[in-house]
């Protein structure tokens, strides 16, 4: 809906369908992002609290290996033509806003509070490193560095207790 209903009241300079590429969520990507979107949300995005909130061993490992299969799954994506720099090719999308999201915090955070440990980004997973580095690192009107301006890793990276405590409303 942030994609198109709201279009007409601005100039049409500025319009998501202006936007290189077709903008964020564009006609001829939507069946493929919305396809990526309906495993990544649940299997990376939110695979990374499931396995960090898991109160038992079984729930553990019933998030965590699906966590790395989906991992193994986007850097599988990342190596096919057309896939690259970003996930849908030469421009950025909402798929690689939505996966930015948990990227950046993985290595940081979610390795080691949230036990998802048994690969790095950094040290495992090359493409998905590069994809992220690129988002992350770019000044240029792409992104206007909106990346990195937003990525704030001094509250990401909160050490275990604090974090825990606060999740817990002490």
């Amino acid at each position: 809906m942030l994609y198109t209903e709201f279009d007409d009241l601005l100039p049409e300079s500025m319009r998501e369908e202006s936007r290189p590429g077709g903008g964020f969520y564009p006609e001829h990507l939507r069946k493929e992002i919305n396809e990526m979107n309906a495993w990544v949300y649940p299997q990376i995005n939110n695979g990374v609290y499931k396995t960090g909130f898991a109160t038992t061993q079984e729930a553990y490992e019933e998030n965590l290996y699906p966590l790395f299969e989906a991992l193994d799954r986007v850097e599988a994506h990342l190596s096919q033509e057309g896939h690259h720099p970003y996930l849908f090719g030469e421009y950025i999308t909402e798929a690689d806003i939505r996966l930015y999201t948990t990227i950046a915090r993985f290595d940081v955070a979610y390795y080691l509070i949230f036990r998802c440990n048994l690969k790095m980004i950094r040290h495992d997973y090359p493409l998905i490193d590069r994809w992220y580095r690129r988002l992350y690192y770019d000044q240029s009107t792409l992104t206007n560095g909106t990346f990195k301006k937003t990525t704030f890793f001094d509250i990401v990276s909160l050490d275990p207790i604090a974090l825990s405590e606060r999740s817990m409303g002490r």
